[in-house]
């Protein structure tokens, strides 16, 4: 009897410990495939991360290549003059000016105006009135149909100082008068195009 009793609770344990046998190798294969998951989900994540930063890295220098670079047609368009001149004006005369650089030409000391736009034109000047002349002179910034700009200079003002933004147009031509004679010391005149019709 003792030795059926003792069988049976060996046939009892046996299907148990077959039991937690299988059920320890599913588990197993169960972490197994998380874990496997878990690495293609990292592997995933890891190329995407790596793929954005390469794209990331890609547009900052094409940025930087596009900004530091300057561009052609941009740089076509910045036209300018920049006039100096000292001596004497006579009255009834334009000045006489002369390009001392810049791409916008000057014939017979007039300003030729390039295009249409519009342009910041500054003038500096130290100016000498000649007593016979009378206490006080007319400065003229003169186009072809109109006049651009005017000021009066009393004589004991000797120092003109002016900036404005001008439209001007194509093949217009820009002089410089005064109305009694007398001597411009460190005359600076610039032009530069601002805008142009087209842009």
């Amino acid at each position: 009897m003792e030795g059926g009793a003792g069988m049976a609770r060996q046939t009892g344990t046996e299907p148990a410990a077959g039991g937690q046998l299988e059920q320890h190798r599913e588990r197993a294969e169960e972490e197994w495939r998380l874990w496997q998951g878990g690495q293609v989900r990292s592997s995933l994540h890891l190329v995407s991360a790596v793929a954005q930063w390469v794209l990331l890295l890609a547009c900052l220098i094409y940025l930087g290549v596009h900004f530091l670079r300057p561009s052609k047609s941009q740089s076509d368009k910045v036209l300018w003059t920049h006039i100096r001149y000292s001596g004497r004006s006579t009255r009834g005369a334009a000045v006489n000016l002369s390009a001392e650089s810049g791409p916008i030409r000057i014939r017979n000391g007039s300003v030729l105006v390039p295009c249409d736009g519009l342009y910041l034109v500054s003038l500096r000047s130290s100016i000498y009135l000649e007593e016979k002349e009378g206490d006080w002179l007319r400065l003229t910034l003169q186009g072809t149909t109109s006049v651009l700009w005017e000021q009066t200079v009393p004589s004991n003002e000797s120092t003109v100082n002016h900036t404005t933004v001008l439209y001007l147009f194509e093949q217009d031509s820009i002089t410089l008068w005064t109305s009694s004679n007398a001597t411009l010391g460190d005359l600076s005149l610039s032009l530069v195009l601002v805008a142009d019709s087209k842009s």
